[in-house]
Formats: C-alpha cells, sequence, structure tokens
C-alpha cells in the first residue's frame, strides 16, 4: 500500500490566503468586506443579453480551441486600438478560461523541471504555485513601498542564475495596484534581451489606471517577440463570474499553449465568448464610467487611510490599496483577524502575498462608497484602540 497518493507538488503548495479572511468572513452577519478583488458594478446588460441570446439561438456547442475567430478578431482589433498592439487573430491569440488559466497554460509551456521564474513581490498568490505545478522555481524579488513596491532591472539582475527562464511582471499589480512607467519597463525589457529571457505580462488590470497613459509590456521595441501577454475582461469590464481570458503572444509561443489548452480544457465557454464580443464591440463606455468611479473611491480611501495612521502610497491602477499597519506593532494576520473580529471588517493580511508584503493589508475598494466610509470608520476606531496610532 503507498503511504500516499499525493504528488509532492500538490502536497507543498499552499490554500489561498485571500479565500481563507474571506471564507471566514462570509460566516459573519455585518461584515464589510474589502478582501475578493471582484468590481462590485453588475455585468452590463447588453452584454449579458448577448449571452442570453446566443443560448436562445441554440449556440450551445464547443467552439474552436483557440476561441470563436469573431471574438479574437474583436480582441485583436481592441489591443491595436487601446495598447498600440498587432497580434494576429488566427495565430497569435487564445480566448482562455479567464487569465488564470492563461497563466496556467503560460508557465506549464516554457518550463522545464527546475527552471526559475523571477517574480516581483508583493504578488498576487497564484504565481508561486502555478510556477512549481510546472516543474521550476518561483525566486521571489523583494520591494518596498519607497519605491512604490516595484523592481528594477538590478534587482532582477541580483538574483539572476543560469537557470532563470522567465520573469512575471505585474503592471497595474495586485496586490499594490504600482504601475510601471514606460521608462521603468524599457530598463526591464533591456535586461530580458541582455539575457535572452521570456517576459510573461500580466495585464490584467490594463484599463483601469488613473494618473498616467497605460503602457503594455509587449509594446516596448523588441518585446513582443519574447513577451506572453495575460488579460481578460473580469477585472475592467466586471466580468468575474464569466471566467473568460485571453493570451497573445507570437506563435512559437502561442502554439504550445494551444495544445495544452488543447488537452486541459478544449475551449472557453460559448456563451462566454458571445458576451466578451458584445463588451468590446459597445460596452467601452461602461468600462471608462467604472473606472471614473474606481479613481474616485480611491481617491476617498487612500486619503483617509492616511489621515487615520495607516500609511499608503498612492495606487496607481487597479482596485487595491496597501496600507502599512507597521505602527500598531501588529503582524499583518493579527491586524486582519483582530479587525475582523473587532469591527467586522474583513482585509487581507499582505504576508500572504509573500515576505514584502509583512506589515501592510491588501483592501479592495471595488465596493461602494457608503461602504468605504463606514469601513474607514470602523478601521479608525479600532487603530485607535491599539493605541499605537493616534
Amino acid at each position: 500500500m503507498r503511504t500516499t497518493y499525493i504528488s509532492k507538488a500538490a502536497q507543498q503548495i499552499k490554500p489561498s490566503g485571500i479565500r481563507k479572511f474571506f471564507d471566514l468572513a462570509s460566516t459573519m452577519e455585518g461584515v464589510i468586506s474589502l478582501g475578493v478583488g471582484e468590481p462590485d458594478f453588475v455585468t452590463a446588460w447588453n452584454v449579458r443579453e448577448a449571452s442570453i441570446l446566443s443560448l436562445e439561438q441554440g449556440y450551445t456547442s464547443y467552439t474552436a480551441n483557440a476561441g470563436l475567430l469573431s471574438l479574437r478578431k474583436e480582441i485583436s482589433a481592441y489591443l491595436n486600438k487601446r495598447f498600440h498592439l498587432d497580434y494576429a487573430p488566427d495565430d497569435e491569440l487564445i480566448v482562455t478560461v479567464g487569465a488564470s488559466q492563461a497563466l496556467d497554460i503560460a508557465v506549464r509551456a516554457i518550463l522545464d523541471p527546475g527552471e526559475e521564474v523571477l517574480i516581483p513581490e508583493p504578488c498576487f498568490v497564484a504565481y508561486e504555485a502555478l510556477v512549481s505545478l510546472a516543474g521550476g522555481k518561483a525566486v521571489h524579488i523583494h520591494t518596498n513601498a519607497e519605491r512604490g513596491f516595484k523592481a528594477s532591472a538590478a534587482d532582477f539582475e541580483a538574483v539572476l542564475t543560469e537557470r532563470t527562464k522567465a520573469i512575471i511582471l505585474c503592471t497595474p499589480s495586485n496586490p499594490t495596484g504600482s504601475v510601471y512607467t514606460k521608462k521603468e519597463l524599457e530598463e526591464i525589457a533591456a535586461f530580458a534581451e541582455q539575457h535572452d529571457l521570456i517576459v510573461i505580462a500580466d495585464e490584467i488590470y490594463a484599463e483601469l489606471t488613473y494618473d498616467e497613459a497605460y503602457t503594455s509590456f509587449a509594446e516596448i521595441a523588441g518585446m513582443k517577440k519574447r513577451t506572453i501577454l495575460i488579460s481578460g475582461f473580469s477585472k475592467g469590464f466586471a466580468m468575474t463570474g464569466w471566467r473568460l481570458g485571453y493570451v497573445a503572444a507570437p506563435a512559437y509561443l502561442r502554439d504550445p499553449m494551444l495544445k495544452i489548452h488543447q488537452y486541459s480544457m478544449m475551449c472557453a465557454p460559448s456563451m462566454a465568448q458571445f458576451a466578451a464580443e458584445e463588451a468590446l464591440k459597445n460596452g467601452l463606455e461602461d468600462v471608462e464610467k467604472m473606472k471614473k468611479s474606481y479613481r474616485r473611491r480611491r481617491n476617498v480611501f487612500v486619503d483617509s487611510l492616511n489621515e487615520i495612521g495607516l500609511d499608503c502610497h498612492q495606487p496607481g491602477g487597479a482596485f487595491y490599496a496597501f496600507p502599512s499597519v507597521k505602527k500598531t506593532g501588529m503582524s499583518s494576520e493579527q491586524f486582519a483577524e483582530e479587525l475582523l473580529i473587532a469591527e467586522k471588517v474583513a482585509v487581507v493580511p499582505g504576508n500572504v502575498f509573500g515576505p514584502s508584503g509583512e506589515g501592510y493589508i491588501r483592501c479592495s475598494y471595488a465596493s461602494s462608497l457608503e461602504q468605504l466610509q463606514e469601513a474607514l470608520v470602523r478601521m479608525k476606531r479600532f487603530v485607535q484602540k491599539t493605541g499605537a496610532v493616534q
């Protein structure tokens, strides 16, 4: 009899720290949740209607593995108009089951056992797990608030080895909301070129930037050939439950990802694809309205966090604030747990996003302004009780 039937990789990955606090909060009444990164907007009616119409017309079968060609054409046109990117619908795009699946097939397509991926952190909790499940090794790059939680080419250089294969770069960042400037991306691009690295650019929050024009990593001169661009409809288009994303990459990178996608997923749901097509055709005004609302909430929420003594840098994108709780003398996890119990406000401890996140908490401001203001009242009351923040 075997001692275990579970693979070492599955045994070693940790459950999501985000879900831990979300699940705990869901058992309590009167909780204001700033935990899960999900828009509070409902998917636009015309987008929902397009999905319903596809069902009524009987479009319930498989699509092409890479997704509806009509949708890939819309994605191609959108990327060109919005981000000045040129991807061929036929052989440089795959429609996936969320951006998460796109990340999964990306790392599995490029990594051999033991190869290393450089990941600035704090970072999205899935990166390390997906790299490990693909047989690779995640190498974390420490960042700090003083530098806007962004890594430099010098930071990457310091941990480079002969096994380094790729970089995962998320901009705007989850959990910090930091956005890399064009100049910063150019420096990282030069490093990637010098050392022949692939860059997996997670740009799922690209639609949600507030202060400066957004630059896609693939837009940097010479970078399309070594970039796997990950995006989707969950965040900017308020379509989290539809589970629809996409990957854009040159054919030599896209083709092996498509093979993995064929065997592991077949294709994304057809009704979600019809919805996404409508979102790109007639939903961009809704995206802009949501973006303006998030920007207003960001300004109110971040300013208020600083006023109550939770120092917070100004996030340039996404819908997260990442304030410091160091003045309270509590760890990230202790602060989050005690805040939830005492004041019924759910946040995510920063340490779940990597060691650089210790001493911080992630707060999603994708909630109504009224809820955010009530959460701030409760948080102020809580930090004043500690006596560490006046």
